[in-house]
């Protein structure tokens, strides 16, 4: 199913690409939006909206799950309107992340949940061992796991193989806005898998969600390009842009690359 008809994309209907399916659920858009970082909740929900996101992430850790509460996210996300999919940023162990992605069901979010565990405090890169722990453990209790890592190809085949949907390789790290550091990584970790894989963090402008598109990711996860903007709204309709153009660019398939000058017309049946 799709989680709205409204936001079709026009390379979804006019049949230049396919939809982006996760365990079994399609989404007319690839790219993936947060939540962090807003200066007002109506910013927040203009933008998400102008990036077409149908996939938006909660920090379960850090906001108030009460929608009755008028300041709190979540009375302003409709499930309706928006898939919500719980996160567990905030957390250092695998026990935290279980415990979180639990509560987050028994609050009533979806079996989906985006799987963060964090080992440093300065790079925000992903504790390698403890996220494997984490994911096999939710997977077998049924959750449809999609699980933040670094740009490690075995990491990420770990991954797969404890039951993720989706691996989620960084760009490069949390909030860098460095953009896609090892292009090569990530093709590589693409190639190699079968579920989808999404980038997420690092990602600072829509030149950086171009190219990282244009590795044949199958979608893009950001937050501080779009919140941290001086207009998140235009930003996130450029990200919207962006994703849609680095994805068509790879499925077109570019020209070769050279080091000399051809000309574009043919030389042949020149007028003198």
């Amino acid at each position: 199913m799709t989680t709205t008809d409204l936001r079709a994309t026009p390379e979804v209907s006019q049949g230049l690409d396919n939809p982006l399916e996760i365990a079994g659920v399609t989404f007319t858009s690839r790219l993936i939006v947060g939540t962090g970082k807003y200066t007002t909740n109506q910013i927040m929900v203009d933008a998400i909206r102008a990036s077409g996101a149908e996939m938006v992430t909660v920090a379960v850790r850090r906001v108030d799950l009460d929608r009755t509460q008028e300041e709190a996210i979540l009375h302003h996300l409709n499930p309706q309107e928006f898939f919500l999919l719980a996160n567990t940023a905030g957390c250092y162990t695998a026990e935290d992340a279980i415990r979180y992605a639990r509560l987050a069901r028994a609050a009533g979010f979806n079996e989906f949940v985006k799987l963060e565990v964090i080992g440093d405090d300065e790079t925000l890169l992903p504790d390698v061992q403890a996220t494997v722990e984490a994911a096999r453990t939710l997977s077998d209790e049924g959750f449809k796991v999609m699980a933040y890592t670094n740009d490690d190809l075995v990491t990420a085949l770990r991954l797969e193989e404890a039951g993720c949907v989706a691996v989620m390789p960084l760009a490069s790290p949390i909030g860098s806005g460095l953009g896609v550091v090892n292009p090569y990584f990530i093709r590589e970790i693409k190639r190699r898998l079968e579920v989808p894989v999404i980038v997420d963090a690092g990602v600072g402008t829509a030149s950086d969600a171009c190219v990282t598109m244009e590795q044949g990711v199958d979608g893009v996860l950001m937050n501080t390009a779009l919140a941290a903007a001086e207009d998140p709204v235009r930003m996130a309709h450029a990200m919207r842009c962006a994703t849609i153009a680095g994805r068509l660019a790879f499925l077109a398939g570019r020209m070769t690359s050279r080091e000399i000058a051809v000309p574009s017309s043919p030389r042949v049946g020149m007028l003198d």
